[in-house]
């Protein structure tokens, strides 16, 4: 089980984006939030949007850098995934 971070590739005010997730628990996605200087409120439910400067320092820190569909894909078998309201 793994924090993971996927591609910076989400334009968004003049810069690139990731995801930051956990497949193993919200704390330890929170711990590596807070590690990078990132506040609580930027949490997203089930991840954290990464500017593309701080990838390197998230893969520093322990981060696996993954494909957005194996993010997905192990975030969503983790039990973590939150379902979008429809």
């Amino acid at each position: 089980m793994a924090l993971l971070v996927d591609e910076p590739i989400w334009p968004f005010r003049d810069r690139l984006w990731c995801h930051l997730v956990s497949d193993t628990s919200y704390e330890e996605l929170h711990g590596l939030a807070d590690a990078l200087g990132i506040p609580r409120r930027a949490f997203q439910g089930d991840h954290y949007d990464l500017p593309a400067e701080l990838r390197e320092r998230a893969v520093q820190l322990g981060a696996e850098p993954v494909t957005g569909r194996e993010l997905i894909i192990r975030l969503r078998d983790s039990g973590l995934r939150r379902q979008r309201k429809t």
